[in-house]
């Protein structure tokens, strides 16, 4: 059955204020160019896209059962319509029963909630030197420990600290496998990042934290990402990176996006919550361990789109490729994080104040 809803509409090609139908896909888009500032009706954008998720309404994708379900269907009625379920470092065992959840789940997707287009294996590949709130089971990889993994679930990003001992090969390996590797959690330094780059690396992981900063003397892998980047995501819930250190990205990275590291604490009152091994605290709008260390967030997409706008002063255009299209390119997604037609029915509508007003998820309506 045949939708059609009216408003401002963010085409590849620019603003039209028309309308646009859809089923599963998105069919015709009628109406003009627009100014969206000149009118009152409603911002219809393309269906956010977050490749950092660890949870949400109470739950842990290190869970298993049924919480990536739970997990897709909480950050869906803040406007994700796609999303990668990212693991923590965790003993072998504890990774294994995770990515068979969640490749169950991928293999049973849920109308009205955010399809899950596989797993962010954030850990174990990284240095224990910059564990930030991840447990402390971090290991040095081969492709034979990856290959194994990949027969439990669809590993689409793998985060990998460069400098460990073999890690450069496996980059390389992972990149002809056609998997995307990140730079993140990591003691590495600027020529390691180049190295990695050059290697096939593609991004970077929560981009400033987990990492060496920038020194005009050593630029560290922050220098190597501000310099030489084409991708990186950036957690922009204003607590884990300053409001101008976004800005020093949003120039140096033409394709930065924007990502949530939400945690099970997203959605939920202040409390303890766990995140892989760990318990964490929600408490002042921030998740943290016991000793105060940032443990992911609780921010949401649509927070994320609010604060690029009003707090950074990014046009609305710019905001929505930040939190959808950019993500969606960088995995290789054409039919994803942009309204066309032919691509699917993934689609947002937002008031004039930027909240959600309703979500589509291959043109099945959320239920908010």
């Amino acid at each position: 059955m045949s939708t059609t809803i009216t408003g401002n509409i963010l085409t590849p090609h620019g603003w039209v204020h028309g309308s646009i139908g859809f089923d599963r896909r998105i069919g015709v888009i009628d109406g003009g160019a627009t100014d969206p500032g000149a009118n009152g009706d409603p911002f219809i954008l393309p269906g956010f896209i977050d490749l950092h998720v660890h949870g949400g309404g109470g739950r842990d994708v290190m869970e298993g059962g049924d919480a990536a379900h739970v997990i897709a269907a909480v950050h869906a009625k803040h406007g994700t319509t796609s999303l990668l379920a990212t693991t923590m470092t965790a003993p072998p065992g504890d990774i294994v029963s995770a990515l068979r959840a969640v490749g169950a789940a991928c293999a049973a997707p849920r109308a009205g909630s955010a399809r899950i287009l596989g797993v962010h294996l954030e850990g174990p590949y990284i240095n224990p030197g910059k564990l930030g709130a991840q447990p402390d089971f971090a290991a040095v990889a081969s492709m034979a420990d990856v290959d194994a993994l990949r027969q439990h679930a669809s590993l689409r990003l793998i985060t990998v600290a460069p400098e460990m001992p073999g890690h450069l090969d496996l980059v390389r390996a992972l990149t002809s496998a056609g998997m995307r590797v990140q730079i993140g959690h990591t003691t590495g330094t600027y020529e390691d990042g180049v190295a990695a780059l050059e290697a096939g690396a593609a991004g970077f992981t929560h981009l400033f934290n987990a990492m060496n900063p920038l020194h005009h003397r050593s630029p560290g892998m922050v220098g190597a990402a501000l310099a030489h980047a084409s991708y990186a995501e950036i957690i922009p819930d204003l607590l884990h990176v300053h409001a101008g250190a976004i800005k020093v990205a949003l120039r140096a990275i033409p394709h930065l996006y924007c990502v949530t590291d939400s945690t099970a604490a997203t959605g939920m009152p202040d409390g303890e919550y766990m995140l892989g091994r760990q318990v964490v605290h929600k408490c002042m709008g921030g998740v943290r361990l016991g000793d105060g260390t940032l443990a992911g967030s609780t921010l949401t997409m649509d927070q994320a789109l609010r604060n690029l706008v009003q707090t950074l002063g990014l046009d609305l255009a710019d905001a929505s490729r930040r939190v959808s299209t950019n993500a969606a390119d960088y995995l290789g997604e054409a039919e994803l994080g942009r309204l066309a037609a032919g691509c699917f029915a993934d689609i947002v509508v937002l008031n004039r104040d930027l909240h959600i007003q309703a979500v589509y998820t291959e043109g099945e309506a959320v239920e908010l």
